[in-house]
C-alpha cells in the first residue's frame, strides 16, 4: 500500500512521536509510507525519521499550522497514494476537503480526549461533516473513543471508530544507558530527581510539579522538565518566583529521552487531560516508578501499576515523591509493576493494529 501521513509538525509531541515510530515499522512490512508536514519551520524529529527510514519522503507544505493553500497542495500530493492518514485538527479538515472528488481512503487518529474545538458549538457541524468522510477513525484509548462518539452523537457501537492504544519500543527504553553529565549539560547532584517529559501547552500541568518541588527539601530533591512550548516562559517565571532556579532544570527538546528518563529516579506526568500519553508508557518502560495526575487518558494506564495523585494537588504529589524516596522496597515494587504494565503497550501491537485497519479499508 502507498500511505501518506499528514501532520501539523514534526516537533516533539505524542502525535509526532507516533508517526515517527510507525513509519519505519510499516515500511518494514512492505508499505510505502511518506509524510506531509504543515509547519516545517522547526522539525527536530525529521532527522530521527530519516535516519530510521531513509526512503520516506517528507513533504514540507509551509511555515504555519493553518493555511488554506494546504488544501490544494494536499490534493496534488494525495493523488499518488492509496490511503491518507491524518493527525491533529487542521490536517483532518484540510485532507477531507482535498479529498472531494479524489475518493481516497481516509483514516485519522484521535490523539486526545478533548480539544478546544469541542467547547464551541460552531465547530460541531463542521466536525460531524468531517468525521463522516473518514473511512476509519482510530482513537488511542477507550476513553478517547467514548468521548469522541459522545461529542459527535454517534452510537457507541459505531464500527467506523476503533481503539488502538499507542505504543513504544519498550525494549529500547528499558535497555537505554543513563544520560551522562555531558549529555545533560550540567553536573548531576546527589538529589532525588523527578523528570517530566511534555510540551509546554494547555493540556499539560508542569505548574503543579514545580509547586510540589517548592515543598520538598532543597538539599534532597530536584526536577527536570523536558520539552518546549508556548507556556514555557510562564513556567520559568513560576520557577523564579518560587526561588527554584538552582534545582529545576529545563532540558528543552531532546533526541535522547530514554537516556534522560534512565538518569532520573522518578517519572511524572501532570496533565489536565490526555488521550493516551506516550510519555506515560515511555516512563513505565525504563523501569522507574511512574506518577500521574488522576485524569482521563492517564488513569487508565496508570491505575493499579503506577501512582495517581488528584488533579492539581501539589501536596499529594509531594507525599508520593517522599515515600518513593524514603521507602526502597516500595520504590522497587512500583517500578516493577510499571515495567510489566509497559509491556502491554509495546509498539509492535500498535503497528499490527494500524496495518489491520488499512487492510480492512479495502486492501
Amino acid at each position: 500500500m502507498k500511505i501518506l501521513h499528514v501532520i501539523t509538525s514534526l516537533l516533539t509531541g505524542g502525535a509526532e512521536k507516533l508517526v515517527v515510530d510507525l513509519v519505519p515499522k510499516l515500511t518494514e512490512m512492505g508499505h510505502q509510507v511518506d509524510v506531509a508536514v504543515f509547519n516545517a519551520t522547526n522539525m527536530p524529529l525529521k532527522k530521527q525519521l530519516k535516519e530510521r527510514c531513509p526512503q520516506c519522503k517528507v513533504f514540507e507544505l509551509g511555515r504555519s499550522f493553518y493555511s488554506i493553500k494546504y488544501i490544494w497542495e494536499l490534493r496534488k500530493i494525495m493523488r499518488d497514494y492509496d490511503i491518507v492518514h491524518t493527525h491533529n485538527s487542521s490536517p483532518q479538515l484540510f485532507a477531507a476537503l482535498a479529498n472531494i472528488g479524489l475518493q481516497k481512503i481516509l483514516v485519522t487518529t484521535e490523539h486526545s480526549t478533548n480539544n478546544r474545538k469541542r467547547e464551541h458549538t460552531l465547530f460541531h457541524a463542521f466536525d460531524k461533516w468531517m468525521y463522516r468522510h473518514y473511512n476509519r477513525t482510530i482513537c488511542i484509548s477507550h476513553i478517547a473513543r467514548e468521548k469522541l462518539l459522545t461529542y459527535l452523537r454517534w452510537k457507541l457501537d459505531d464500527d467506523r471508530v476503533v481503539t488502538i492504544n499507542n505504543g513504544v519500543e519498550v525494549g529500547a527504553f528499558h535497555s537505554a544507558a543513563p544520560a551522562t553529565d555531558q549529555d545533560l549539560g550540567f553536573s548531576r547532584s546527589d538529589r532525588f530527581v523527578t523528570v517530566m517529559v511534555a510540551g509546554f501547552r494547555d493540556a499539560k500541568d508542569q505548574d503543579t510539579v514545580v509547586k510540589a518541588m517548592s515543598m520538598l527539601p532543597e538539599d534532597q530533591y530536584e526536577l527536570w522538565l523536558v520539552g518546549v512550548g508556548v507556556r514555557m516562559d510562564y513556567v520559568k517565571d513560576l520557577v523564579k518566583t518560587l526561588d527554584l532556579e538552582k534545582r529545576v532544570h529545563f532540558l528543552g527538546l531532546r533526541s535522547d529521552v530514554p537516556n534522560v528518563l534512565k538518569a532520573a529516579d522518578v517519572v511524572v506526568m501532570s496533565s489536565h487531560w490526555e488521550g493516551l500519553s506516550l510519555s506515560n508508557v515511555e516512563g513505565m518502560s525504563v523501569g522507574k516508578p511512574f506518577i500521574a495526575s488522576n485524569v482521563n487518558g492517564l488513569k487508565e494506564v496508570t491505575d493499579g501499576y503506577g501512582l495517581l495523585f488528584p488533579h492539581e494537588d501539589a501536596q499529594a504529589l509531594v507525599s508520593i515523591i517522599k515515600k518513593l524516596h524514603d521507602d526502597e522496597a516500595f520504590y522497587n515494587e512500583v517500578a516493577d509493576r510499571c515495567y510489566k504494565r509497559a509491556q502491554e503497550y509495546d509498539l509492535s501491537k500498535t503497528v499490527q493494529g494500524y496495518d489491520k485497519v488499512y487492510r480492512e479499508c479495502g486492501f
